[in-house]
């Protein structure tokens, strides 16, 4: 099998693409166990080698060692998350230990960290330049980190709480996938789709059809599905259905997480006690920018005062508006998002289904690459000639337009299926650096789950599906434009409450009309956006910013009881849960509702004490979109600050120098609050 497996040979297509048209759910497991195999004989070379250790016969050969086995795990594991068959989800339980398995026994090697020991104790005498040395002190901490100096015996106690919690992850994953799919809201009584938008309802028709029952309309929990329902539909007992179900997924039912979250949480909690921490937020926080859970919480708590009294006015806007047409009754959850819809129409003169006509996808991705053009140079060519793993994939070269240099090749997969998880993100099946001695550019993709076309209309986004595209463009430009000579640093490697800020800045600019201008076009008359039309949205674009900062407040707090908290002391899932929301609940609570047990970025999205993450880089990217508003939003100069010093440098240095010598001084705390309206 490994003679002729596609994941173990060199890709004939340009620039070594994958060929995912070749590779079957079989190839991986001989393919990962011929890369573990490999990896070993590269790191046994590395302890036999009788000169004295240094940096290239040390450091850099264990960068190097891994390679394929980094391939062949790059691509199962995005595989996993965004075209999974059951065949390929059934596969984790195989793949997840045996990897976790060679990392313990890479990381807990003595004879290997002595000699990365040695290399770092002569750190001083060795004048590094600054890539080399940071690569050095990574990899020291890294074994630091995760057990090179505990005892044999605790050792091995680490190597069971690895191997465990390799399977947790995937498992919380699958279920919440499964748990999506599902669940079904069909409807068969025309007068139960009264509110909905008229392309929204096509597309239920498709959905029902696409089922085999023509006449019948079809909702699901998957965000397109969602949202637009909870938003627009008049009948609140069919959002409130539809509100429980997607609240309680994985809460109770066939696919339930409890069991899952607890052992996690007290896995991880076990870990970070071995380590010397006091719990797992303490030991991720130690390589934050935040950097103690102190911090963070007076962090959360300084944006929380600045917001609630806010968000409470703008919930009893909402009660207000609702009992003007049912006096006798109280707001619930499943009311939040229809009576804002009808609040921001009231108070902007502005329906956000205006909108949607001038946000055709193919458009909006257009946009985006000339914000990328006139930004920082680049050009994006779609190509045919390089295999994708599904029909929905398109694939683009990327060139700097200016000097014609070769950039990497970007994909996006853009609609929702059920072999897929929800959801958006960015990912690289290759990193940028250098490969055995060559330097390789990237191959980096953005994944979405957006409003699919319908017979009569195109993919027409939201403008929240607008930002998220521009999000994860923004976390793609920082994989393509990584100039770092060790993958391991390049790109998005870096601080994660870092590297929400080349994503977050990309949304500012899709509020502005110099920026709507290129791009939101009539998808019939190809007019451009009304002025008085962005006006509005501009005027609308904080609505509600009180309620929408408690909400990720919310869940921020959420993810720091879980991993600040003694297991021993966790009753149930639903208590810690109702506890850690106390401070953030606008609402009453809903009895058999439940954030922890379908929060995947938390418990398999590496986001575990980090979810906090995304408010910290909205500072900097507040911050750092001011610099280019008061010079021009497409001023060449600034962009090529943001470009050299952040999107290039990846963790070569420290993010507030980086941040520093792009700014010229740290962030100012209050832009945020500036941008929301909250000071």
């Amino acid at each position: 099998m490994t003679a002729a497996n596609p994941l173990l040979l060199k890709s004939t297509h340009r620039d070594e693409a994958i060929p995912f048209g070749q590779i079957k759910t079989e190839h991986f497991l001989p393919a990962l166990k011929k890369s573990i195999e490999d990896a070993k004989k590269n790191i046994s070379a590395i302890k036999l080698n009788k000169d004295e250790p240094n940096f290239e016969n040390t450091i850099e050969a264990l960068e190097y060692s891994s390679e394929t086995l980094e391939h062949v795990s790059s691509i199962y594991f995005n595989l996993f998350s965004a075209e999974a068959n059951e065949e390929l989800q059934a596969l984790s339980k195989e793949i997840s230990p045996i990897l976790a398995e060679f990392q313990s026994d890479v990381i807990l090697d003595s004879e290997l960290f002595e000699k990365i020991k040695k290399v770092y104790e002569h750190r001083g005498s060795l004048h590094l330049a600054n890539e080399k040395l940071k690569l050095l002190t990574k990899t020291y901490k890294d074994f630091v980190r995760n057990g090179s100096l505990l005892s044999t015996s605790d050792k091995e106690k680490l190597r069971k709480i690895d191997l465990e919690l390799s399977n947790l992850g995937p498992l919380f994953q699958e279920n919440i996938l499964k748990a999506t799919n599902k669940f079904e809201l069909w409807i068969t009584d025309k007068s139960d789709l009264d509110g909905l938008p008229e392309g929204f309802i096509e597309s239920l028709a498709i959905a029902a059809s696409e089922k085999g029952q023509e006449g019948k309309w079809l909702v699901t929990l998957h965000y397109p599905s969602f949202a637009p329902f909870m938003q627009f539909s008049t009948k609140a007992h069919l959002r409130e259905k539809l509100y429980r179900a997607y609240n309680s997924r994985c809460f109770g039912d066939e696919f339930d997480n409890q069991e899952t979250v607890m052992k996690m949480v007290q896995l991880r909690h076990d870990r970070a006690h071995l380590l010397g921490f006091a719990n797992h937020a303490d030991f991720v926080l130690q390589e934050r920018m935040a950097q103690t859970q102190e911090q963070v919480i007076n962090f959360l708590n300084r944006l929380l005062n600045a917001s609630k009294v806010t968000a409470l006015s703008e919930v009893n806007d909402l009660r207000k508006l609702k009992k003007e047409i049912y006096p006798n009754e109280e707001i619930y959850p499943w009311d939040s998002a229809y009576y804002s819809e009808k609040l921001k129409t009231l108070n902007y003169n502005f329906n956000s289904e205006e909108l949607r006509p001038y946000f055709k996808l193919e458009n909006v991705a257009q946009g985006a690459f000339e914000h990328a053009r006139l930004l920082y140079g680049l050009t994006f060519k779609k190509i045919n000639d390089v295999e994708v793993f599904h029909p929905d994939v398109q694939a683009y070269e990327v060139h700097d337009g200016e000097t014609n240099e070769y950039i990497g090749l970007f994909y996006t997969d853009f609609f929702p299926r059920e072999t897929k998880k929800g959801g958006a993100w960015a990912t690289e099946f290759r990193g940028q650096g250098h490969y055995s001695g060559e330097l390789r550019r990237p191959h980096v993709m953005i994944v979405c789950n957006f409003t699919k076309p319908t017979s009569t209309k195109p993919s027409l986004l939201t403008f929240d599906e607008v930002k998220t595209l521009f999000h994860e463009f923004g976390h793609a430009l920082h994989m393509l434009l990584s100039k770092c000579h060790y993958r391991s640093l390049a790109g998005a490697n870096v601080y994660w409450d870092f590297v929400e800020l080349p994503s977050q800045i990309m949304e500012n600019w899709i509020e502005e009309k110099e920026s709507l201008d290129l791009f939101a076009r009539h998808y019939e008359t190809n007019e451009i956006m009304p002025a008085d039309l962005i006006q509005k949205l501009k005027k609308s674009s904080r609505f509600q910013a009180g309620l929408m900062t408690v909400r990720q407040l919310s869940f921020g707090l959420l993810d720091l009881a879980w991993y600040t908290t003694n297991p021993a002391n966790i009753k149930s899932v639903a208590e810690l849960e109702n506890k850690a929301l106390e401070a953030t609940r606008l609402l009453p609570p809903v009895e058999g509702v439940n954030v922890s047990c379908s929060f995947s970025h938390i418990f398999a999205g590496g986001y575990s004490a980090g979810y906090y993450s995304y408010k910290w880089a909205e500072v900097l990217d507040a911050d750092a979109f001011e610099y280019f508003k008061e010079k021009g939003l497409f001023n060449r100069d600034v962009a090529k600050l943001f470009r050299e010093h952040i999107l290039s440098k990846g963790a070569s240095e420290h993010p507030m120098e980086l941040y520093k010598k792009f700014r010229g001084r740290e962030p100012d705390a209050n832009a945020l609050l500036r941008r929301d309206g909250l000071v």
